[in-house]
């Protein structure tokens, strides 16, 4: 009997995507903006305000009418500092105007404070050419009432946040956290703190996705530890269903004997797709228990971390609205020789070194203190050895968190 083929990364991609589509959540929340980064805009973000609201100056210097350039020196007529209301311009005077201030009505243009001779008797005279609208910001030149700002299933970071502030706004309407039931498994699995039995290990999947998790915007459902037994794992997956938006899990999806998560969901759930054609993460396993998606990241931290990643993390994006969940990339050249490249596009972790990437020694999938040293991971394509120097795709993990 021939082996089903692997399905390609871009296939389970799309396949996860198009199951997030149908799963978008849809209830939202109001959160102040301290607490909102991170989160997703959950509607359109209009702008209410002008701004700049008045026309202001760009620098120190002063405010005049270009009319009156052929009476100077000037006399000033008054000082405006930012946050102050300034009068009408004189005819024949100019005003000192610092920077933000607001512009005198009847003023044309600003000099900035370098270029001007202030006499003896605190007239100015203007030393360079001046043309209208110098140094000045005019009336809505960042925007205008009625702007679409920011689209809805907007990432909210720290430059979000602040277009929603410079509207006067202390709150926004996010999409709900996605509940995610973290779930892992595996009788050799034992939690920091713990003593180890003999032959077990500490679980450190299930630090490195909770935390990776709420980064995300996740509300995490710590679902422990669960021995290898597909009656528990069974039971196990009934109770979550009840609560959770999503199951993830780690370990247990492979074709071993003792791999019970991927066999009881190949029997009582609904897969959608097992093995992908990826190193490290091949075992990767994708379905439904009842009515709630199951994402099984492999065992081994590093699969776990090159799967959520690439696959789980564009899911858990899409489910809150962001559309674009593609991670920022760029070429680097390779620093090493790559001569053994099989069938599945393989990710290796790397560190950027004067423009190219240095590879880490070890690229076993159980390790995991590479993460840690590298800068990210460079894309080595099905069956494409490489050479020293040839251009690869390079994913930054900070772009990843």
């Amino acid at each position: 009997m021939s082996r089903a083929p692997l399905m390609p990364v871009e296939d389970a991609l799309d396949q996860l995507l198009g199951m997030a589509n149908e799963q978008r959540l849809a209830d939202s929340e109001l959160l102040a903006l301290d607490d909102a980064r991170g989160r997703v805009l959950a509607s359109d973000l209009v702008a209410t305000l002008d701004l700049p609201p008045w026309p202001n100056s760009a620098m120190d210097g002063y405010a005049l009418n270009l009319a009156d350039l052929h009476r100077q020196p000037l006399q000033v007529s008054q000082k405006v500092y930012a946050g102050l209301a300034p009068d009408m311009l004189l005819p024949g005077t100019c005003a000192r105007i610092f920077t933000g201030a607001p512009l005198p009505p009847g003023a044309t243009c600003v000099e900035m404070q370098e270029n001007v001779e202030v006499l003896g008797d605190g007239r100015v005279r203007f030393l360079q050419p001046l043309k209208a609208g110098q140094n000045i910001r005019g009336q809505g030149q960042e925007n205008r009432v009625g702007d679409i700002l920011l689209r809805a299933g907007k990432r909210l970071g720290p430059f979000e946040l602040a277009v929603a502030a410079g509207q006067g706004l202390a709150q926004l309407h996010v999409v709900r956290r996605p509940r995610v039931a973290l779930l892992s498994t595996g009788d050799e699995l034992v939690e920091p703190g713990q003593p180890l039995r003999p032959g077990s290990i500490y679980n450190s999947n299930r630090v490195l996705l909770g935390h990776w998790l709420r980064e995300l915007g996740c509300e995490v459902i710590d679902a422990g530890i669960l021995p290898d037994r597909p009656a528990q794992t069974r039971l196990k997956l009934e109770q979550l269903q009840v609560s959770a938006d999503l199951i993830l899990t780690t370990g247990g999806v492979s074709a071993g004997d003792a791999d019970c998560l991927g066999q009881v969901l190949r029997d009582n759930g609904k897969p959608l797709l097992w093995k992908l054609a990826i190193k490290p993460g091949k075992p990767l396993t994708v379905g439904h228990f009842g009515t709630v998606p199951v994402i099984g990241l492999p065992g081994n931290p590093t699969s776990a971390l090159v799967t959520f990643g690439l696959l789980a993390r564009p899911y858990l994006l899409r489910v809150q609205g962001v559309e674009d969940v593609t991670p920022l990339s760029f070429t680097v050249n390779a620093g090493f020789d790559w001569h053994k490249a099989g069938s599945r596009r393989e990710y290796l972790r790397v560190k950027l070194e004067a423009g190219h990437a240095v590879l880490y020694p070890n690229q076993s999938s159980g390790v995991l203190l590479g993460a840690t040293w590298a800068d990210g991971l460079v894309e080595i394509p099905e069956n494409s050895p490489h050479n020293a120097g040839d251009p690869l795709r390079f994913i930054p993990f900070n772009e990843l968190f």
